[in-house]
């Protein structure tokens, strides 16, 4: 909805009484009017047979009177000073109305008007409507009446709004959203349609869905909020640096009826991500080997027995420490292929959920010796099936490229065509129909062998799979994104087989 099509209104309606409802109003008409026919006598002066104006029920339709005589005594000062009281008490109580709503009483002010000007300047009653034919009642004149734009019908009686340049019943201008009748001071204005002010912003202004609140305004005057790029999650800026969680597997901020679960180690995961998240390396190994003969369907078979264990956040970045060559993705790095000999602290048994956070967590000391180029493989726990196996998928193809004597390559081949081969499992596991694999004519297969191993996964997980694609195919680092989106031009172009022979011949992606 564009903003120049909005209108807040102010003060945007006038209402109106065709015929004043109330038994107070009656009352004081009919004072006055007695009062000035009897003018000041006890006679029935000025009316032949004695006869008084008859009123016509709610409409309030006058008979016409015959004039009076000119020899008639004029009104007393008394009287005089009565009507101006009326009119005075009439004028006294528009003021009490509302602010912002301005009554009419078109016959009831007419009227007083027309009676305080015949009192001074006539010596004829005076009688709303205009003299009609002798005797005649005043006639219904259907052009003459109101119509409503909310219902269509005739507005004959009662209380009527002024607005946009029609009128209404007032239980007929009605808000579009909620579709209550609209009587506040303001109103906002869509086109043609109108809208409580309260409806209008629960309707188009963002709300934080974090906190659930209205997004603020800016120093600028404008709403300015943070949209992650692939949930689509609208949040306040000020929360990026507040004290709000944020998913370590979805990067998705905690919202303020959530509850994230905390791993202990300074990160966090959302529901979503706990339901498939690997604890402990016992509980990888099946994922590992999957992983492993999706590589020998691809006719990339891993000859040698090498160590997988899962292990701590801190048990990670000291391995990454003792590691002499490698490249690793900033500021997180969740797998590593390691090549030095070293003592690693693999989580043994998985933890178990405690409060908010998990407790219980058991670890082993294991010393790693180097049988060939590749001396373990080392994930980090806590991480959604779908995310521990891009990241398996990953280490591997670096094992896989030092096992075969791929040396001296640079970051973005190295780095690159890894991610590939992350980003083709994942593929194979959220879209294993949707096309073969550009490697070997085995590939389909394994794929499908693979996929039926496993039970159907979940729509949510499908999503987070579907996520981490995102994640590879957007990575703004020169070695992870850059070197993927080549090797991946690559690889489409002339297979996976073609482009590894280019690399081990020229250490760079054929073009």
């Amino acid at each position: 909805m564009s903003s120049s099509s909005i209108n807040h209104i102010s003060q945007p309606c006038i209402y109106g009484d065709l015929i004043s409802s109330t038994a107070e109003r009656k009352s004081r008409f009919m004072k006055w009017l007695s009062k000035l026919f009897k003018g000041g006598g006890s006679g029935n002066r000025g009316m032949p047979g004695g006869h008084q104006p008859q009123f016509l029920g709610e409409e309030n339709k006058v008979w016409r009177a015959p004039a009076r005589s000119m020899d008639d005594n004029s009104r007393t000062s008394k009287e005089k000073e009565e009507l101006d009281r009326a009119v005075a008490l009439s004028l006294a109580e528009d003021l009490k109305r509302p602010k912002g709503y301005k009554w009419r009483t078109d016959q009831d002010e007419d009227l007083a008007r027309s009676l305080q000007d015949n009192s001074n300047s006539s010596s004829y009653p005076p009688y709303l409507p205009p003299y009609a034919p002798s005797y005649a009642p005043w006639e219904y004149n259907p052009d003459s009446y109101r119509k409503c734009s909310g219902c269509y019908r005739d507005i004959v009686s009662g209380n009527y709004l002024g607005c946009m340049g029609t009128f209404f019943h007032p239980e007929c201008f009605l808000c579009r959203a909620c579709g209550v009748p609209i009587t506040e001071y303001e109103f906002s204005l869509s086109g043609n349609n109108t809208y409580h002010k309260t409806c209008f912003k629960e309707m188009t202004h963002p709300k934080c869905e974090v906190c659930h609140q209205f997004i603020p305004t800016n120093g600028a005057g404008l709403i300015e909020y943070r949209c992650h790029p692939f949930w689509s999650q609208k949040y306040c800026p000020s929360h990026e640096n507040d004290t709000t969680k944020r998913c370590c597997s979805c990067e998705r901020l905690e919202s303020r009826n959530a509850r994230y679960m905390s791993l202990g180690d300074g990160r966090s995961l959302c529901l979503e991500c706990m339901e498939s998240a690997i604890m402990d390396t016992g509980d990888c190994q099946p994922l590992y080997h999957s992983i492993r003969d999706y590589y020998e369907g691809m006719n990339m078979k891993i000859d040698q027995q090498v160590p997988m264990l899962l292990v701590e956040r801190q048990a990670l970045n000291d391995a990454i420490e003792g590691e002499k060559h490698g490249i690793h993705h900033m500021p997180e790095t969740r797998g590593l292929c390691l090549s030095e000999e070293q003592t690693v602290t693999s989580i043994l048994r998985r933890p178990r959920m405690g409060g908010r956070g998990l407790v219980g967590i058991r670890t082993h000391p294991q010393k790693l010796i180097r049988r060939c180029e590749v001396t373990a493989i080392l994930v980090i726990y806590g991480l959604p099936r779908l995310l521990t196996g891009a990241i398996l998928a990953h280490e591997l193809m670096h094992a896989w490229l030092r096992l075969k004597g791929y040396r001296g390559l640079s970051p973005e081949v190295e780095e690159g065509i890894c991610q590939v081969l992350s980003h083709m499992w994942l593929e194979s596991e959220v879209m294993p129909a949707s096309r073969n694999m550009p490697s070997t004519s085995t590939s389909s297969s394994s794929s499908t062998w693979s996929s039926s191993k496993k039970g159907g996964k979940s729509q949510a997980e499908n999503k987070l799979g579907e996520f981490f694609m995102h994640q590879i195919a957007h990575d703004a680092s020169p070695a992870y994104g850059g070197g993927f989106r080549s090797a991946y031009a690559s690889v489409n172009k002339y297979g996976l087989r073609s482009t590894l022979d280019h690399i081990r011949l020229t250490g760079s992606f054929p073009l």
